[in-house]
Formats: structure tokens, sequence, C-alpha cells
């Protein structure tokens, strides 16, 4: 990894004001998790109770919000990605948010909706695959593999692909 010559400048210092309105900006340009303010502001040379007194301003003036951030990004990654529950359980769970916050946001997710986007993940793999020579066995573990990627649940993925005639 090669270091540029801006990051091994020393870092001038940063008020905590100056801090929570660099921050504030970069939370109303789109919802932050905590993990990703506190990388923000180390970067930014923000360390200790700086940083933590600054993390506080912004939750207090809820430009983070960290179960606002969880629900948005489940319903983003859902409807745009057509990822899974799990799938994006795991990421949230990588950002570091709470648990508390990934059940609140898993209920973004409708069942309904669930259950047509993880059809459609497989109807659209069906169609990608079409070209190969591939008998049903085959094709079903593809399938199979392709919607567990994608974070839908196996006994889902077991009853959708028990439905299709393949």
């Amino acid at each position: 990894q090669s270091h540029n010559q801006i990051e091994d400048k020393p870092k001038k210092y940063l008020s905590d004001a100056d801090a929570v309105a660099k921050l504030e900006h970069y939370c109303a340009y789109q919802d932050r998790c905590h993990s990703e303010v506190r990388s923000k502001l180390i970067k930014l040379g923000v360390y200790g109770d700086s940083l933590e007194s600054v993390m506080m301003m912004l939750v207090e003036s809820d430009h983070l919000n960290e179960e606002r951030f969880a629900r948005s990004y489940a319903r983003g990654k859902f409807r745009i990605k057509r990822w899974g529950r799990n799938r994006i359980k795991q990421d949230l769970k990588f950002k570091r948010v709470s648990d508390y916050c990934i059940r609140k946001a898993m209920t973004e997710i409708d069942d309904g909706e669930y259950y047509t986007a993880l059809s459609e993940v497989i109807q659209k793999e069906i169609r990608r695959l079409s070209t190969k020579s591939l008998n049903s066995y085959q094709l079903r573990s593809k399938l199979y593999e392709k919607a567990t990627r994608m974070g839908y649940e196996s006994s889902m993925i077991n009853e959708e692909l028990s439905g299709l005639d393949l």
C-alpha cells in the first residue's frame, strides 16, 4: 500500500467546533454509523476526549443516529442491491452497529417484498445461466449458491427452488 505525501504531513489541530462543523456536513450528506464517524475523526486528527465530545455533540444534534443509519442502510441494500437479511445483518455487524439497531433495521424489510426479491434474484440467475449446459442438479446448486451469497435464508431458498420446474 503506497503512502501519498499528503497523508504523511502532520495534522493541523482541529478544534471541537470545527470538527463538529465538518462532521455535520459529512453526516448530512448521507446517514453514517458510529464507526464511520469515528474513523473520519481519527483521519482528521481528532482523538481521545475531543473525539468522544464531538461524537456526543453529533448524537445530541441528531446528525449521528445509528438506528436511522441502520434502517436506511437495510432499506437501500435490500431495494437497490436485492441483498437478503443475512448479508445486511453481516454488513451492519461489520460496521459495529448494535444488535438493537440491527433488529430495528430488519423491520424495514417487508416479508412480501422479500419473497418477491428472492424470486427475482433466482429468475435473473436462471436467465444468466441459460446459455450454459447444466443438468438440473448443477443448476439448482448454482441458484442456491447465488441466493446464499446474496444473503437469503436456506429454508426460503429451498422453498423457492422446490417450486420451480428445473
